[in-house]
C-alpha cells in the first residue's frame, strides 16, 4: 500500500480528467495510492476542502495555516485545537513552520504563529506538519522551545542538510520526501534520504506541486508518488514494495497512533 502524506487535493488540476475529482481520486487507487493525508494552507479554504474529501475515507486531513499566509484568518490556539478535536479525520496541525525564502523583513508574526501551532498540537494531542525553507536554526530552536518532541511531527517536503535532518530525528520528528528527490539537482537531498533511518521516513507528492521527473514542470497528484518511492528504493537498495510497506507503516504510527495532550 502505498501513501501520499501530503497532498492539497483541493488544488490539484482536474484538466485530464474533464474536472471529474472522482476520477482523478480512482486513478490514484488504481496506481496504488490507497491512504493520503490532505493538508489544510488557511482557514477560509478548510471547510470546502474538507468537504471536498468528505466521501473518501481514505483521506485523512489536517488543521492549520501556511507561513507564508498573510491575508486570512489568524486563528488562536483554542480554534486550532478545537477544529482538530472535532473532527476524527484530522490527525495533524499544520501546515506550519517558518518560510524566510519568499518573505521578508520583520518576519516575528510568522514565528509567533509557528508556536500557537504548536501549542495547539499540545492541546489536541495531535502530530505537526512543518515546512520549513531557509529557515533551519529558527524552526529548530522553537521546536525545542516549544517542546515539539512531546507531540512529534514530520519535516515535510525535506530539502535541507543531513545537519537539520539530524535535530529534527533527535526531536522524534519524521522526514518526508517529495518530488524533489528525483530531480538531477538533488544529489545532496538524496544523500539525506540515503541516510534517514527508514523508520522515520516518509514519502509524499506536495500535490499539486513539485510533480517528480519524468513530470517535472507539469501539475502534480497523488498517482505520482509511486515515482517518489520508486527513486527511494533505488537509493536504499530495496524494493519498491519494501519502501512502500515501510512508509506507509510509519504514517499509521505518526498520525493513526494517538498522542494525548502533554
Amino acid at each position: 500500500m502505498l501513501v501520499d502524506s501530503h497532498c492539497h487535493l483541493d488544488r490539484v488540476d482536474l484538466s485530464a480528467y474533464d474536472g471529474d475529482f472522482a476520477a482523478m481520486m480512482e486513478q490514484a487507487g488504481q496506481d496504488g495510492v490507497r491512504r493520503m493525508l490532505c493538508v489544510a494552507i488557511d482557514l477560509e479554504h478548510y471547510p470546502a476542502m474538507r468537504a471536498l474529501v468528505d466521501p473518501y475515507p481514505q483521506v485523512l486531513v489536517s488543521v492549520g495555516v501556511h507561513p507564508s499566509e498573510q491575508q486570512g484568518h489568524e486563528p488562536s490556539v483554542a480554534e486550532l485545537a478545537d477544529l482538530a478535536s472535532a473532527d476524527a479525520r484530522v490527525v495533524a496541525i499544520g501546515e506550519t513552520g517558518l518560510d524566510y525564502h519568499y518573505n521578508q523583513g520583520d518576519l516575528n508574526w510568522q514565528r509567533e504563529r509557528f508556536r500557537r501551532h504548536i501549542q495547539a498540537a499540545h492541546q489536541c494531542g495531535k502530530p505537526l506538519i512543518i515546512h520549513s525553507r531557509d529557515a533551519r536554526e529558527d524552526t529548530i530552536a522553537i521546536l525545542r522551545d516549544e517542546n515539539a518532541a512531546a507531540v512529534g511531527g514530520v519535516m515535510h517536503c525535506f530539502t535541507e542538510t543531513w545537519e537539520m535532518a539530524q535535530a529534527a530525528l533527535e526531536l522524534g520528528f519524521y522526514i518526508s520526501f517529495s518530488g524533489i528527490v528525483t530531480f538531477k539537482s538533488a544529489e545532496s537531498l538524496r544523500e539525506v534520504a540515503r541516510q534517514v533511518p527508514l523508520e522515520r521516513l516518509l514519502i509524499e507528492t506536495d500535490s499539486p506541486y513539485l510533480a517528480p521527473v519524468p513530470h517535472r514542470g507539469k501539475k502534480n497528484e497523488p498517482r505520482l508518488v509511486p515515482l517518489v518511492a520508486e527513486k527511494i528504493a533505488e537509493i536504499r537498495g530495496l524494493e519498491l514494495a519494501e519502501v512502500a510497506e515501510i512508509s506507509a507503516r510509519n504514517f499509521e504510527r505518526l498520525f493513526l497512533q494517538p498522542k494525548w495532550a502533554a
